[in-house]
């Protein structure tokens, strides 16, 4: 076992650094990089000066470098670090990752760590609110559809399952802000932020009530387009485990429905539930984060992400791809080891 976790924390480094070189090459050789963007804010800034003082001078759409003082690239470009040749801004950037000095922002003026850190608790408050309440939600309703397998409460919560799971969660966000968030119909929930302005000022049960009074929104638009696939995977695994002949056995020497249920059937059913848990982890925190944060105005990694590739603010791109890479390795492998504390009989020996 220890040899095996051994042997995947080094497999571990590889994969960080072809993830980084892959993204290095992309980000230095696609076209309208930092220094494009910046001579770009110049030139609008400049086009707004000369609005603003009635002369035509300036313009509002940036043509490259056309017509920019040669001397203002090189500095720009000494600025951003892309004086120095490529392969010694490639070594520059594994050396600082090695250490995990993740460099400044081109754009924020601010460390990307300072960022990561201002942004992580929403992005975490979302995800962890998501992960908790799709599993809360996806066993207890996979394993009642389980024992009533051809009933009516089936069929109907099949429906309202797949329903669910057809309506992209950032569809379901904007039906919601209809409906609750001061749209067309009734203003209960508030749309931006996790908490209210005067938070600081509040008691502590108020603090609670005004903290999920903000999240709810989010929080159903994410878990209702994600929990389907674990109550059909609950549902099934229970199908199959129930019809097993250890069930009968146990059945036979009269353990109660109960018992034979939730202390034989559910411990050999929980191993598919583990094996999708750093999926889920990973889309609960990253990958569905995006446009939940947008739609609900959360300022979280999400967002800084997508709005760090657009501005081209390399230093930010790189740093969140490097720490959710490496979030999602670590999850994998958390997950490898709990198959072992649920069943003994896996073992990894090589």
């Amino acid at each position: 076992m220890w040899f095996y976790l051994l042997k995947r924390v080094l497999i571990m480094l590889p994969t960080l650094v072809g993830v980084l070189t892959l993204t290095f090459v992309i980000t230095q050789f696609v076209p309208g990089g930092p220094v494009d963007h910046a001579l770009a804010q110049l030139d609008a800034d400049s086009g707004k000066s000369s609005v603003e003082s009635g002369t035509n001078g300036g313009s509002w759409n940036y043509s490259g470098r056309q017509g920019i003082d040669s001397q203002q690239v090189e500095q720009l470009g000494e600025l951003y670090g892309f004086d120095k040749p490529v392969l010694e801004r490639y070594w520059h950037l594994l050396s600082s990752f090695i250490r995990f000095d993740l460099g400044d922002s081109y754009i924020r003026e601010e460390s990307v760590w300072t960022l990561i850190k201002d942004k992580l608790g929403v992005s975490v408050s979302l995800g962890v609110w998501t992960l908790i309440l799709t599993y809360l939600i996806s066993v207890p309703l996979g394993v009642a559809k389980a024992v009533r397998a051809g009933s009516t409460f089936d069929v109907v919560t099949s429906v309202i399952v797949l329903v669910g799971y057809a309506v992209p969660g950032f569809v379901l966000g904007v039906l919601l802000i209809v409906l609750f968030g001061g749209g067309s119909f009734w203003d209960i929930f508030p749309l931006r932020g996790l908490v209210s302005d005067d938070w600081d000022s509040l008691s502590t049960l108020d603090k609670i009530k005004d903290y999920l009074w903000h999240i709810a929104l989010p929080v159903t638009a994410s878990v209702v387009s994600t929990f389907a696939l674990k109550v059909l995977l609950t549902k099934n695994t229970f199908l199959e485990e129930i019809r097993r002949q250890y069930v009968l056995t146990a059945r036979a020497k009269g353990l109660s429905e109960r018992q034979v249920l939730w202390k034989h059937v559910f411990r050999n059913a929980l191993l598919p539930l583990i094996t999708g848990f750093p999926g889920a982890f990973i889309m609960a925190f990253f990958t569905g984060s995006l446009l939940i944060e947008t739609l609900f105005s959360l300022d979280g990694l999400g967002l800084l992400s997508f709005e760090s590739i657009n501005s081209r603010d390399y230093p930010v791109v790189l740093g969140t791809l490097y720490l959710f890479t490496l979030a999602g390795l670590v999850i994998k492998l958390l997950g490898d080891v709990a198959y072992v504390l649920v069943d003994r009989r896996i073992r990894y020996d090589a």
